[in-house]
């Protein structure tokens, strides 16, 4: 039957080929929804100079925005979480600061001036800056190979400004070149299990500190660490008898683990105490940024590493609580946040900062309404920093391991593991393989496999993308998964087959292979069931979004090979960008603009018009042909 009369017996709605667009409209429409899929610019629109100076200013510098509408009852809010966080961030900042191997009052100054400047600059209302756990524990890893702290304190200092430095420039560019989504190859699944396998680590290494051990390992996987544990248990066993007032003492007290020591004289009993600390904010430190050190390649690698982790930790955390608060935080705008606080960070005598969880959640529960309840934190530390500092020369260096456990415990969430298994058995492979990575390597080793093992699934979702056949659902105009719906049943003579994802030239041969052993299969049915032969093969693209010249040669040799097998190849609903490329490469002209179809239900009852036209004419020749009797 020919394609005219075919036309004038069924018709059925063209898919339209969309109207070409400039180069350089595409490329610009592309480089937006890239770059820009927030579009910042729409408030600019018909506004004037002025205006836009203000927007632009507001927009960079937040607390511009929300400052004047500022009450005094939102400040009562403020100040007590503000207050609250503060007792949590002292302890805290003196603790991590000794996982990274740093003097404890720097850990106090890390919590002073990048709260400030997050103040001004940050998007969520609820993050609360400081010192974390991981970036700490990385940042004595990384380091501590190059340049050991104890033997030249002065030069490690210097380089984890350094790093600090680089941190910032590397979290503020990426947010000032709109490359946010970069952190959003770290999965959900890829940092629950990096993140819980350095919690274990950094709990066994406060062991260093329960035990009172003096020689210990600067390794983070855990054969190391529990070697050196158990080669010196004979030293812990020593311990005079007022060790028992360092293990007794309360997990977040220092002051009462202070008080203990002070009035016991622990201290001259063996029992470990942080000692002197200088009184006095932070001192300016660009001047020991060490840009002309030999070790300025592995200061910048610890940087870049450790900066992405942080700002991936501290995106999470914030929009965790905005979700809770149903707000939006920009994740731009807090890289150019997280920068800028580190960059002056780095220049004041801190280290890498971010927004920990744990204090986060304190902030929050105590009730904060606004980034101000990081000043008031910040101010807390800044009066402690003047006069406050000596209360802590007695404070036992159990009582900051402790507390470093009791942070780290909560980061190891096995729910969300268990979790991960029911609902998706690779999210959980990627999970344990991170945590492995992290306990029997190292934290790099760790951070290597998490991020292989995201990149890895994303390559099996491209090289790999899913292909069933689609039946129809009784009584409907509906195909859908034959595995899924069990109801739906194939089509006599037709196989369906939709592709799941757009077909590039990671996974055109892949597909050409699928779609040759679906037919095959299919053949191979209908002989068995006695039924109608093959004859129609329905390639449904409602879910392929574009497709590259690999994959249009796919489409080629599948059309040849259904040629072969004397089948007929049919599209139903490929997409305008599909549909452009197939015109400019005279694909339609090969298949035939008559063979493409609006949806599958129109491409099926084309099918079947012709099949049963040709079986009614096949039927009417036969009855033509039989001898007649009564000639």
């Amino acid at each position: 039957m020919g394609n005219a009369h075919f036309d004038d017996q069924y018709s059925h709605q063209k898919v339209e080929i969309p109207a070409p667009k400039p180069f350089l409209k595409t490329l610009k429409s592309c480089v937006k929804e890239t770059l820009f899929p927030d579009d910042p610019f729409r408030k600019f629109k018909n506004q004037s100079l002025t205006k836009k100076l203000a927007l632009g200013l507001q927009y960079f510098v937040p607390i511009l925005d929300w400052a004047p509408r500022y009450t005094f009852q939102l400040f009562k809010a403020d100040f007590i979480a503000g207050i609250t966080i503060a007792s949590l961030a002292v302890p805290q900042g003196i603790s991590y600061a000794g996982l990274a191997n740093l003097p404890p009052v720097i850990g106090l100054y890390s919590s002073f001036v990048p709260p400030m400047v997050y103040a001004m600059l940050g998007s969520s209302k609820h993050l609360a800056i400081g010192n974390v756990a991981v970036p700490s524990l990385l940042i004595s890893a990384m380091l501590g190979r190059v340049v050991n702290p104890h033997d030249n304190p002065k030069l490690y200092l210097q380089l984890v400004f350094t790093a600090t430095f680089f941190a910032g420039v590397f979290q503020a560019s990426l947010g000032l070149l709109r490359l946010g989504f970069i952190v959003d190859f770290l999965s959900h699944a890829t940092i629950l299990g990096f993140m819980g396998g350095a919690a274990t680590v950094v709990c066994l290494q406060q062991l260093k500190g329960i035990l009172g051990l003096v020689h210990f390992t600067h390794e983070t996987d855990i054969v190391s660490v529990m070697r050196s544990i158990f080669s010196q248990l004979h030293q812990s066993k020593k311990k005079p008898a007022f060790f028992w007032i360092s293990c007794m003492a309360p997990l977040t007290s220092v002051i009462l683990g202070s008080v203990l020591v002070y009035f016991t004289h622990a201290e001259k009993n063996g029992v470990q105490v942080i000692g002197h600390l200088k009184k006095g904010i932070n001192p300016p430190s660009y001047s020991e940024l060490a840009f002309s050190s030999q070790y300025l390649t592995t200061a910048i690698k610890t940087g870049i590493v450790t900066g992405v982790i942080a700002m991936a930790e501290g995106i999470a955390v914030g929009r965790s609580f905005a979700i809770v608060e149903n707000y939006h935080i920009d994740g731009n705008k807090e890289m150019i946040a997280f920068g800028m606080m580190n960059i002056a960070g780095s220049c004041t005598s801190c280290y890498l900062t971010t927004g920990p969880f744990s204090r986060t959640a304190v902030n929050f529960n105590a009730g904060c309404k606004t980034a101000v309840s990081n000043i008031v934190m910040a101010t807390a530390v800044m009066i402690t920093l003047l006069l406050l500092t000596p209360l802590f020369h007695y404070t036992p260096l159990v009582v900051l391991s402790s507390i470093i456990i009791s942070a780290m415990l909560g980061i190891i969430d096995y729910n969300a593991a268990i979790h991960l298994w029911k609902v998706d058995k690779y999210d959980f492979l990627v999970c344990i393989s991170s945590f492995i990575g992290v306990v029997f390597g190292s934290v790099e080793v760790g951070l290597i496999v998490a991020v292989a093992m995201s990149l890895l699934r994303i390559l099996l979702f491209v090289a790999r993308p899913k292909t069933f056949v689609l039946g129809k659902i009784p009584n409907s105009m509906t195909y859908r998964n034959t595995e899924q719906y069990s109801a739906a049943s194939s089509v006599p003579g037709i196989l369906i087959i939709h592709i799941d994802a757009p077909i590039y030239f990671a996974n055109a041969s892949y597909l050409r292979e699928r779609i040759s052993r679906w037919i095959d299969e299919e053949e191979e049915k209908q002989r068995t069931l006695s039924e109608i032969e093959l004859q129609y093969v329905i390639l449904d693209m409602s879910a392929v979004g574009n497709i590259d010249t690999s994959g249009i040669s796919m489409l080629e040799e599948v059309k040849r090979n259904a040629d072969r097998r004397c089948l007929k190849l049919l599209l139903a609903n490929p997409g305008g960008e599909v549909m452009k490329k197939l015109d400019k490469s005279n694909f339609i002209d090969t298949i035939g603009k008559e063979w493409i179809y609006l949806t599958v239900g129109e491409a099926v009852n084309a099918c079947n018009y012709i099949l049963h036209t040709c079986k009614f004419q096949s039927k009417r020749i036969e009855s033509s042909t039989i001898p007649d009797d009564n000639v």
